[in-house]
Formats: structure tokens, sequence, C-alpha cells
């Protein structure tokens, strides 16, 4: 295929994006990972899967980086999971150390390509990513804001026993506590959300997507969500890898968008062939700008705890 796309950590989220990625037949997938023999059996079980799913995506499995050289999208996922009892601020300084050296890797053999961080925290992440690497603005970016979406989505249709392909929400912010969904943006079929139920029943839904991962790590116990964090980060590939120039909410650094300047934190971008293209400034309420401050400034207390790790 002519796109080559590596990611970074084979585990649940990393094995299932290269699982999205080739069985959507977008491109050659690497998985790459410190475990020896990890990357190299997953990428093997997911290459004698391709005849049953008919398609022709190479895969392969490497415990080097040389095997990332070249690529045009690198995801990462390395870095430890969340337990239960464990905020995603929690991983900082353990997932700053392991980020600081993959993204070091990657600019060294990978130095065109586009980065998506799924590692949590994941905008404190991406300052990581941005600074290790050097790569301009629009090739770094975090996945959050397409999962949390996703989540609210997912809610909004089991609430009105509607289709999800019937409805569009947009979460904006940090990915944590404080992420911001909007509900007069949220629709279904094109009608808002607002008109549809109770602003008690959206708050409800409002704080179960707020609450989305920490609800799936309370259930398993022993790690966090991977299936839907696969899918969001297989999108934002896509969209890419085929220059869709779709609009997604995704974690960009801002230069003054919004009223933010010199952090990475969700809005709607578009997202082409060259990264994140445009951000999109949406006229937002006093109320919605209020809280968009409020998530800004979790994410740079989580930036400056990062410059005091050193």
């Amino acid at each position: 295929m002519d796109k080559k796309v590596t990611i970074i950590g084979a585990g649940n989220v990393g094995a299932t994006t290269a699982q999205r990625l080739a069985e959507k037949r977008l491109c050659d997938v690497v998985l790459i990972d410190i475990a020896d023999g990890l990357p190299q059996g997953k990428a093997l079980d997911l290459a004698e899967a391709a005849p049953v799913e008919k398609h022709d995506a190479g895969i392969i499995g490497s415990n080097s980086y040389d095997a990332a050289d070249d690529s045009d999208i690198v995801i990462i996922t390395a870095g430890i999971p969340r337990k239960p009892g464990m905020s995603r601020d929690d991983l900082l300084k353990t997932n700053a150390g392991i980020m600081k050296s993959v993204c070091e890797q990657v600019a060294a053999h990978a130095p065109g390509a586009i980065i998506i961080v799924v590692s949590n925290p994941l905008d404190a992440m991406c300052h990581v990513a941005y600074e290790s690497t050097g790569f301009p603005r629009q090739r770094v970016m975090g996945m959050a804001g397409v999962l949390d979406s996703a989540r609210f989505r997912r809610f909004i249709a089991d609430e009105l026993n509607v289709s999800v392909e019937n409805t569009h929400a947009f979460v904006l912010g940090g990915h944590g506590d404080t992420m911001v969904p909007l509900p007069r943006f949220s629709t279904v079929a094109g009608i808002p959300i607002t008109e549809l139920m109770s602003p008690e029943r959206i708050e409800a839904l409002v704080d179960r997507t707020r609450k989305g991962g920490a609800e799936i790590v309370g259930l398993l116990k022993t790690g966090s969500a991977f299936y839907a964090p696969a899918s969001a980060a297989a999108e934002m590939a896509e969209a890419i890898i085929e220059d869709r120039k779709k609009i997604l909410p995704c974690a960009a650094l801002l230069n003054g968008e919004y009223g933010i300047s010199d952090l990475f934190i969700g809005v709607p971008v578009k997202l082409g062939a060259g990264g994140v293209e445009e951000i999109i400034e949406i006229k937002l309420t006093d109320e919605e700008a209020a809280a968009l401050k409020r998530s800004a400034d979790a994410v740079r207390m989580l930036v400056e705890q990062l410059k005091d790790i050193g």
C-alpha cells in the first residue's frame, strides 16, 4: 500500500488500532513495542486474519524503531494504563518519560510523519511530543475529542432510542474531568438535543461523558478502554491519509484561538494530508467560554508540572 502507519505500543489500544487500520484497507501497519515477541506475535495474528477479512495490508511487528523509517503517520499509545482509583494526572511523570524517549526515536526515523498522541494524560503528553520532536504544530495532535464525542453520541442515541448515525456531538477542552461537552452543538438529525430532552437529562449525559473512561476502568478492574480509543485514532488517521478535510475535535496547539495560547486543548480542527490544516473557532456563550477556560487552566497546571519534572 502507498501509506505507512507506525503504532508505538502493542497493547490493547495499539493492536486494536492496527486492526482497524488494516481492515479499512488504509495503509501498511507497523507495531513497535519494547516487549520481546509481543508486537511480532500480534502482527502475525493480524496478518493471518487478512485472508478472512479480505485485505492486503502489510502488518509487521518489531522491537526496533528502524521499522518506523519513513512512516507517514505515527500513533503513540505507549505508556502505563490507568488502574482503578488512578486519575489520568497520576500517570504524568511515568508517561512523560516514556513519551520523550519514544518521540526522540520517531523524530530520528520518521522526520516527516504526523503524530497522533493517544497516551494519557493526553493533553500534557502532546506537549512532550511537540517539544521532543521539534515538529511543526500542524503535525502533532492528540486523540481525545473524537473519543469523548463518540461516547456522548452513544449516550444520546441510547437516551432517545435513535441510531448513532443520526447523532453528532462536540466535546471541547482537556481530556478529563474538565472536558466541555456542548449540548447546543450536539444534534440528532440536525435537531439540537436541547430541543429533545430536559436540561436534567442532558446534564446527566454530560456527566457520564466526562466520567466515561473511569466508568470503563471501574468495570474492567484490570485495564482501561481500548475499542473506542482505537476507533477514534483510526478515524483521525483515515482523515489524514485520504485527505478528507474532515472536521473533528482533536487536541491541537492553540496560538490565540479561543483566547488560549501555547497549550494543547481539544477544539474542532480540519484534518487533511497536512495534519491540522485549520482550527475552527466557534462562538461560545459566556458559560461555555468559562468552562473551556477552566479546562485549559487544568491542562496548564499539568504542563507546569512537566517543567518541574524536568
